[in-house]
């Protein structure tokens, strides 16, 4: 490293006394400046900690929402190296199911499936969703035997018979593979059999499909070089919210009999008695299963969920895009001053923080994972794409997906208001919106490239780890300074008339 010069201490502040002003900062507020470059852009190493037990390959960790997260998300984020945390927003056994799932993969994605039991018709092509293929089960569902599959073309020569019963007209003896085919063996396997594609099988029931397009598409992917998430037995990481009422006890049992690998406690203010009382429940009923608690933005609200025995902690209150905790309840903080601030005290007890909110785009990334954040949870970051739940639509010509807080009161509807700690028999007050956001794709492209430009942002503070820089800045060497309206005007795209914004 280049020796330091006496410029040094007149540039910028120390994050000890930049954040201990009183000030209240989001990730726009600050910024940092640049350090020494001695490696290179690809030496950067982005290996990290969710909690006190689990590696991630990348920081990222898809958020526990609706919109966001269920098993083709855990799947894909899982194989990109980071974690899924799939929502509760649902009954028991529906979420137990997609923690099934997406532990039962090993091929990086998830297609939609579509059952029919062989008395069933097809009177409208909008039955296939958006597969090609139906198919045929004893009862019409995934949980039975698979007798046959009807191809969209084969439905579609039917012209005036589509009354037919499916029975009449599937293809029976379909060639399938077992569910321990990871994608290079489902992909050798098409090719060797020239086949168009193949189901995928778990104790003769479909839980997925391979198509020689999927295989194109995958390898069509840019590469990291980041290993996947996987656990003890060689299936994908993957994490589970709950609440901390009565009833997620049994959730909690159906979840590790299901595999999950993490449970958060999903709390929009997790520093209560409710939470402490969860936690010491979890530790003590499943001492092995780790445990993230949250969400805290103080150090005191830290500290005891970090006492009562979390294995790690989720930062953020009110900076999510769809979020409007702090104008509704008057309560929260800036995300930059909380996860540096909490990042302070969980690091002295070795407990990783989350920080989650306020993501929109590669700095911000940045910025957390150099303020203290050991992994950053995205919410609108994931949402839009590919492997987000719900269907695309269109909306003034952009095709977009349903995005919504879990504050808000289409989503209290189905029981997140357990999340704000309310009472299902009292008034239900609003803490979000809901929205939509544009097609993004998806994450298995738009992640790597996102990878390399915070790698790119390390490079430039001279940090070739997360480790290198929390030690950085711990110890002074890194600087921030504070942005006024106009430098961050100034920071992003300007005097333009017009211009086309792409990443990459």
């Amino acid at each position: 490293m280049a020796a330091a010069t006496h410029f040094e201490e007149e540039d910028g502040f120390p994050a000890t006394k930049l954040f201990n002003q009183g000030f209240s900062y989001t990730y726009d507020d600050v910024i940092f400046l640049p350090h020494y470059i001695d490696f290179a852009t690809d030496s950067v190493q982005l290996a990290t900690k969710l909690t006190r037990n689990l590696n991630l390959s990348i920081p990222c960790v898809a958020s526990p929402m609706d919109t966001v997260t269920e098993a083709s998300m855990a799947v894909s984020m899982a194989s990109l190296g980071g974690i899924g945390i799939i929502h509760s927003n649902n009954s028991v056994i529906e979420q137990e199911s997609l923690v099934e799932l997406a532990k039962a993969h090993r091929i990086p994605f998830v297609n939609e499936c579509v059952f029919k039991s062989p008395s069933d018709d097809i009177v409208s092509v909008s039955e296939f969703c958006d597969s090609p293929y139906v198919f045929v089960t004893e009862n019409g569902t995934r949980n039975s035997k698979l007798l046959g599959v009807i191809y969209k073309s084969d439905w579609e020569k039917f012209g005036n018979n589509r009354n037919a019963r499916v029975s009449e007209y599937m293809v029976e003896s379909v060639v399938n593979v077992p569910s321990s085919y990871d994608f290079d063996d489902v992909a050798g396997y098409l090719a060797a059999k020239n086949l168009d594609f193949v189901p995928v099988v778990k104790n003769g029931e479909v839980f997925d499909w391979v198509s020689v397009a999927d295989v194109e598409r995958v390898r069509g992917f840019p590469k990291t070089g980041a290993l996947p998430s996987l656990g003890k037995n060689g299936g994908f990481l993957v994490g589970a919210s709950i609440g901390t009422r009565e009833s997620d006890k049994e959730r909690l049992e159906h979840l590790v009999k299901a595999g999950v690998d993490v449970i958060v406690l999903d709390s929009s203010q997790g520093n209560s008695i409710y939470q402490i009382e969860m936690i010491k429940y979890v530790k003590r009923t499943y001492p092995e299963l780790d445990l993230i608690g949250g969400n805290v933005v103080t150090m005191a609200q830290a500290q005891n969920l970090i006492q009562a025995g979390v294995d790690g902690l989720r930062v953020g209150m009110g900076s999510g895009s769809i979020c409007t905790t702090q104008e509704v309840c008057a309560v929260g903080r800036g995300q930059a001053t909380a996860v540096y601030k909490v990042a302070s005290i969980a690091e002295q007890s070795g407990i990783p923080i989350i920080a989650d909110g306020g993501i929109s785009n590669s700095g911000h990334i940045v910025k957390a994972l150099t303020l203290g954040a050991s992994t950053v949870m995205m919410g609108s970051f994931l949402a839009g794409s590919r492997e987000a739940p719900g269907s695309y639509e269109y909306q003034h010509g952009r095709r977009v997906k349903k995005y919504r807080g879990m504050g808000s009161l289409e989503a209290m509807t189905k029981g997140s208001d357990a999340r704000y700690l309310g009472d299902t028999n009292k008034l239900k007050i609003a803490q979000g919106v809901v929205g939509a956001v544009a097609d993004k794709g998806s994450v298995s492209k738009f992640i790597p490239y996102t990878m390399h430009a915070v790698k790119q942002g390390f490079q430039d503070l001279g940090a070739s780890s997360l480790e290198s820089a929390h030690s950085l800045l711990r110890s002074g060497v890194l600087r921030l300074e504070v942005r006024t309206g106009a430098a961050q005007t100034e920071g992003g795209v300007h005097g333009l008339v017009s211009y086309e914004k792409k990443s990459f």
